[in-house]
């Protein structure tokens, strides 16, 4: 037993050694998330600066998780986990075992660790000796695994910066001394999600605002090239989610349907989960299964390629939404939309990358968000968690 235990040790102390002299030889990477920054919008609109990160590195068209949605997406970026695996489901969800909803929006739960999975990437950095830096994206300002980056912003905290300043921000954290400078910098803006809400992905408003998020990647871009270590710089710029029409004309209200007496809680927006009171479950599915323009599953039979059912705060039935349809009491009065199956271009994004790990001018087949966890891994030269991501897929995309 001695001599097993001692092997043990030898085995992670070589292991661990050799991920510390491979991430002191790496190079700093940054990702940004552009909320909601569809796949072709570089095509619909002015674009120049991304235009030319495609030019000088890699371009491709990613996947989102399943829903395509802000807090899960983000999630999932972050741990290489589907969000039924990573515990964030959807930007609001019940939590049948504490009778709470889980929101965005609702600081105490919001805030409560027991509903973020797995391990974000800069839990995994920090426990390898990498310092990382982190402005605004999901998760980082909660104590996940009692652990934080090693700089960060607190989201609640007012006021917010401003986008420039985000920028700014960035840029203070690559000009820190080197023994204090994060070798990953995550950097979150809100946009364009909150303008193609209200607008519509194809709306001059929605023109505007991606000029404006594609400026502050050139100047982001400027800044990091003013670096004396400039070089060593990798830089990644992608989304969590696509964005599709809506209106009030396509709409299945689910009070023409659904009985009060069936159902214990309806929760969730594209997609909807139903929870039923056992005696009527089968009712609900029957009721709604002939409707038009949703799909409607058993939790248990959801399709696989959806990678969705097995959490406990998915429904006992769950109404998926035709891609611009809206199943609800109360529509949305909003001209766009998101939540819908990866698989529609609509929801799917954009990503470029470069700097000195990636290919040049590269176009890429195309792969799944849970695939940036490994990818970042690899670049910070350190041992991934176990994750639904798969490094392989994306490869292609290095040196």
């Amino acid at each position: 037993m001695y001599k097993s235990i001692l092997s043990l040790c030898i085995y992670l102390f070589f292991v661990l050694s050799n991920a510390v002299a491979q991430h002191k030889d790496t190079h700093y990477t940054v990702i940004v998330s552009l909320d909601a920054f569809r796949w072709d919008y570089p095509q619909m609109y002015h674009t120049p600066y991304l235009d030319q990160m495609a030019e000088e590195g890699v371009s491709a068209t990613m996947l989102p998780s399943y829903p395509a949605s802000t807090y899960p997406n983000h999630y999932t970026l972050a741990t290489g986990l589907v969000p039924d695996h990573n515990g964030i489901i959807n930007n609001s969800f019940w939590d049948t075992k504490n009778q709470r909803q889980f929101s965005m929006s609702n600081p105490s739960t919001r805030n409560n660790p027991y509903y973020y999975r797995g391990e974000p990437i800069w839990v995994t950095a920090q426990k390898q000796g990498v310092k990382t830096g982190n402005i605004y994206w999901v998760g980082s300002d909660i104590a996940i695994q009692n652990t934080y980056p090693t700089y960060y912003r607190v989201y609640a905290e007012k006021p917010r910066l401003t986008f420039e300043q985000r920028v700014d921000a960035t840029l203070a954290l690559l000009n820190k001394p080197e023994e204090e400078r994060p070798r990953l910098v995550m950097l979150y803006f809100e946009e364009p999600d909150g303008v193609t809400h209200h607008h519509g992905p194809r709306s001059p408003e929605a023109g505007r605002i991606v000029f404006r998020m594609d400026s502050l990647v050139g100047m982001l871009r400027k800044g990091i090239a003013s670096l004396p270590f400039a070089k060593d710089v990798n830089l990644i710029v992608t989304a969590d989610h696509g964005m599709t029409e809506i209106s009030t004309e396509r709409v299945v209200n689910m009070n023409q349907y659904l009985k009060p007496e069936w159902c214990e809680m309806i929760d969730g927006r594209t997609p909807t989960s139903i929870f039923t009171k056992p005696a009527f479950r089968d009712s609900v599915y029957n009721t709604l299964k002939s409707v038009a323009h949703i799909k409607v599953w058993k939790k248990e039979e959801i399709p696989a390629e959806l990678n969705y059912g097995t959490s406990e705060f998915v429904g006992d039935i769950v109404v998926a939404p035709e891609l611009g349809w809206q199943f609800t009491d109360e529509p949305r009065r909003l001209k766009g939309a998101h939540g819908y199956f990866p698989q529609s271009p609509d929801m799917q994004v954009m990503f470029r990358a470069c700097g000195p790990d990636f290919k040049k001018g590269y176009k890429s087949k195309g792969f799944v968000n849970v695939d940036i966890y490994p990818l970042l891994a690899q670049l910070l030269g350190i041992i991934p968690a176990q994750t639904d991501g798969e490094m392989e897929r994306v490869q292609d995309l290095l040196q």
